[in-house]
């Protein structure tokens, strides 16, 4: 079943469920000739065996196709807590659109897609997923559960979301990352959704919510959501154009050659930036174009995952 097709014959965003699906079913089709064959129904994943370790499950077949050893890691061993938070604020809403393809999402569809599509993987890997989402507001808080109810009552809010009208919202992200980490005891791995559009001044105190979120052992890996072409090549025609800030409603007519190329800079430092923090707090940073689909996403929580457990 064409995805597109199946994308824009939807109400909204509600066929969230089946897009998953088959985005992870391609996803973990390509992965066959890497060591992540897992999935099955008989084992969750494979592992580097580490010397000193039980041979009783080793993976020979394995061994005779890559010469290294992998041992199948099984379903009750790997077991964990995820939580997942979506930045909802006005500015994930870009670009405006009424209708999606899976080929044309904004931030906001892009962040929901693709958490439905890591919901999917935890699904079958039995784990239980958690969901924090906020704008102005601390809007829906689900605590990390594995069971099917539970999975279709994420899979509706992060629908809502997409299809929600976030007008004029301005957050301040430090504030609901401190709410959340109060909330999340237990040892997890923790997915933050977001486009990273902030006042300068509220910067500092981001990466100190941040670093609460290491606290517990935590491991917090952020998806840096954006819009490549546009939100960092600036990559407009040169006509003369009125640029809205969605989050104040302050705008600026101009003309995109005339400061195309400052305006490139400008961002590319702060990502630069923003990659450097992060690794000075040791969480991982991720760049999640939303035009480059889902397949960085899912390897990145693969190979997160296996240091993880």
């Amino acid at each position: 079943m064409n995805l597109q097709a199946e994308l824009n014959k939807a109400e909204g965003f509600k066929n969230l469920e089946l897009l998953a699906k088959q985005v992870v079913e391609g996803f973990i089709a390509g992965m066959h000739k890497s060591p992540f064959h897992g999935f099955s129904a008989e084992f969750a994943e494979h592992k580097i065996y580490n010397q000193g370790e039980s041979t009783r499950h080793i993976d020979w077949k394995l061994y005779a196709k890559t010469d290294k050893l992998y041992t199948k890691r099984y379903d009750d061993e790997t077991n964990l807590r995820c939580h997942i938070i979506i930045d909802n604020s006005s500015s994930m809403h870009y670009p405006k659109m009424d209708t999606f393809s899976i080929d044309n999402l904004n931030k906001i569809a892009f962040s929901a897609l693709a958490s439905a599509c890591l919901m999917q993987i935890l699904k079958k890997q039995r784990d239980a997923v958690g969901l924090s989402i906020y704008s102005n507001d601390y809007d829906y808080y689900a605590p990390e559960k594995g069971s099917e109810r539970h999975h279709q009552m994420l899979l509706n809010h992060l629908s809502d979301a997409v299809v929600s009208k976030s007008l004029n919202k301005e957050t301040e992200t430090y504030k609901y990352l401190h709410e959340i980490a109060e909330k999340i005891h237990r040892r997890s791995m923790i997915f933050l959704f977001t486009d990273m559009f902030q006042t300068s001044e509220n910067e500092a105190k981001l990466f100190e919510a941040l670093r609460h979120l290491k606290y517990n052992k935590h491991e917090v890996i952020l998806f840096h959501v954006f819009d490549k072409e546009k939100e960092l090549a600036f990559d407009f025609d040169n006509k003369p154009k009125r640029f809205i800030d969605v989050e104040t409603g302050e705008y600026i007519n101009l003309y995109a050659d005339n400061i195309k190329d400052s305006y490139s800079k400008s961002v590319s430092r702060y990502f630069d930036a923003l990659r450097l923090k992060c690794a000075q707090y040791k969480i991982k940073y991720v760049e999640a174009d939303i035009n480059k689909g889902f397949n960085n996403i899912l390897t990145t929580y693969m190979m997160e995952r296996q240091k993880f457990v």
